[in-house]
Formats: structure tokens, sequence, C-alpha cells
């Protein structure tokens, strides 16, 4: 693949050579001059041929163009800031060159004998060369500032790419952080679970095990994406909470609902595994009869809503202000520096018990609300 793609682009690379760059400033340069055919016709020399002066105008000026412009592509090539002195000496030198050359194909194009510079008065020499000079000098500068700013649109791109790859590497990372911050707390506990299980209930022991390769193995695919499906993240969360439901037995229920056309919607992924980690570890662990869990996407006015409601202690119960949010801040922050203020979290009560925790996306406009489907 990679000798496919190098073979592919060099013919656009050898396509794209520095002399690329004339044709478009040769637009500019023709209209230059002529802006100088009419300033000399109306203004230097009122009463002169018009047609005559812009047939001059536009020889000795593409001319110098091509004489210029063409020195510089080939000492400096394109995007390189020519040095001064030596460019100054390229101007000064065509400048005349393109003068008389400019005059000859005149002549040779109108039939109309305008002689050489001998023929010339001698201040007629000189304002002649001195318009000629200030002319393709307030063209270098237009091109310069042209490929100045040009320059820097091009380092601005890269810059905006670097920062958009720091952010990525920023979002990664918060990423890993994360699953480091949810994993040990639940790895744990289901180990010491499943110890105690190979003894006395072996058949018990091996659900739970194959419960938990199957979700350690959606959880590794989903933390190294950058973005997953709620169809993907669902299923998470299924491995999860029947994990969780061998370990709490009949203490956890839970259902999720996800409509079909939602499936294929992308999110960022591990959104919704603090959140019930959270329901469970502070809301339904700590309850002696435990509870319900009800997982939900839905739309409304535009937006995706994914809700996790339980029915377990609550958010005023005692106990509950140390380490209900874990991983809370990190959501709020990664949802924050993809979407901005177009998505957000929010954690309320739950009537008439435990706690509700809303995830808000931006929805893309082809999605409409459906009827909810049950996954479990």
């Amino acid at each position: 693949m990679k000798t496919d793609a190098t073979s592919a682009a060099a013919p656009a690379a050898k396509a794209r050579s520095p002399y690329y760059r004339m044709l478009p400033d040769a637009r500019y340069a023709l209209a230059l001059n002529v802006i100088c055919a009419l300033v000399i016709t109306f203004i230097l020399n009122p009463g002169s041929h018009f047609g005559q002066n812009l047939i001059a105008s536009m020889c000795i000026g593409t001319i110098a163009f091509l004489l210029i412009d063409g020195m510089r592509l080939t000492l400096w090539g394109e995007g390189q800031r020519p040095k001064f002195l030596p460019f100054m000496l390229i101007i000064l030198i065509s400048v005349p060159v393109a003068q008389m050359l400019g005059l000859t194909l005149f002549s040779w194009l109108t039939g109309v004998d305008v002689g050489g510079f001998e023929s010339l008065l001698p201040t007629q020499m000189i304002s002649t060369l001195v318009f000629t000079l200030l002319a393709t000098g307030g063209a270098v500068l237009f091109f310069s500032s042209r490929e100045k700013i040009a320059r820097l649109q091009m380092e601005a791109a890269q810059e905006k790419a670097r920062a958009e790859s720091v952010a990525r590497q920023a979002m990664q990372a918060q990423l890993q952080l994360l699953q480091a911050q949810i994993e040990p707390h639940m790895l744990f506990n289901t180990l010491a679970n499943l110890q105690g299980l190979i003894s006395f209930d072996p058949e018990r022991a091996q659900l739970l095990l194959d419960q938990l390769i199957q979700y350690l193995r959606a959880t590794l695919s989903s933390s190294r994406a950058g973005a997953t499906t709620l169809e993907q993240e669902f299923s998470l969360m299924q491995a999860y909470l029947g994990l969780m439901s061998i370990r709490m037995g009949a203490r956890l229920r839970f259902t999720l609902d996800l409509p079909d056309t939602l499936r294929q919607i992308k999110v960022p992924p591990m959104l919704l595994q603090p959140l019930v980690e959270n329901a469970i570890q502070h809301g339904l662990e700590p309850k002696i009869e435990g509870g319900h869990i009800h997982v939900q996407a839905s739309t409304d006015a535009g937006v995706l809503l994914l809700t996790v409601s339980d029915d377990g202690l609550g958010l005023d119960h005692p106990g509950q202000t140390k380490g209900t949010h874990l991983g809370m801040a990190n959501i709020r922050e990664r949802l924050h520096g993809m979407h901005g203020d177009a998505a957000s979290l929010s954690l309320t009560a739950n009537h008439p018990a435990g706690a509700t925790a809303r995830l808000t996306l931006p929805l893309p406009p082809t999605i409409t609300p459906t009827i909810t489907s049950h996954l479990a």
C-alpha cells in the first residue's frame, strides 16, 4: 500500500513544480499590465492610443514578470523568501532587458517603429525606465506580500494540525486514565468473587469467567478506538452488567433500551461505563436488596440523550459525598473538547429513589426518534 501511494503521488508532485506557481501569478501580472496602460493613456500621456499602450504594456510587463519570477523560483524555489540584495540586482537587470525586448516585440506585433533606446531623448529614456521600474517594484511588493500571506496560512494550517494531533493524544490519555480508574476496583472484586466460587460453585465460576473474558475483549477494543457506535457501547454495557449480575445475583436487575435507528450513531468510547459503574458502586451495591439499572438512548429536539437511571440509595444518602462522581469530570472534559457547549452531563435525583445521569450529545439531522427496543 505504501508503494502504491508513493507512486501515485509522484506524478502529482512532479506536476506541482515550482514553476506551476507562475500560472496563478500571471493573472495578477496581466491585470497590472492593464493598469499601467490606463495610467499611461489617461495620466502620463493623455490622448495617446490605448490599444497600442496596452500591447506595449503587455509585452514589457510579461517579459519582466517571466524574467523576475522565473529567476526567483529558479534560485529560491516556491515558498522561500529571496535574499534582498541578489533579488534587487535581478530586478535592476531585468527591467531594462524587459524594456528593450518588450519594445522590439511590440514593433513586431503592431508594425509601429518605435526605435531603440538610442532614439529616445535622455529624459524620455529615464522616465520610461523609472515608470517600468516603479510598476515592477509595485508588482514585486504585491507578490511578496501575497507569498508571505500564503506562507503564514500554511504555517497556521500546520499549527492547527499539530494542535488537533495533541488534542487527540490528550483525549486518548484521558480515556486511558478513565479506564485505569474504572477497571481495578471491578477487576479485583470480580477476581476475588471468582476465587470464592471455584471451590463451591464451579458452574457459576465458569459463567463468571466467560463474562469477564467477554467484557475484557469488548473494553479493550473500545478503549483503543477514537470513536465507537452506540451498538458497540451498549454491547459493552451488556457484558459489564452481565458480569456484575453474576457477582450480585438477584440483587442486580438491568434493562438496556436502544432504538434500531440509533445503533450506528458514532459516540466517544467509554461514556456509559463510568456512569453505570457509579450507579452500581454507590447506589446498588451498598443497598441490601440491590436494585434496577435502566440504560437508555433516545432523541429529543435534535439531540441524543443517553440516560443511566437506578433506584439505589440516591445522591442524598450518607456516604455519597465522596467518590460518587467517578469519571464525571473526565467525561465532561472529553465532551467539551469534542463538542464544546453542545454536549453536557448532568446528575440528578431519581424518583422515588436513586439517581439519574444524563448525557446530551449533538445528533445528526438525518436521525429521527423511534420506539425503543429492548436489548436485555
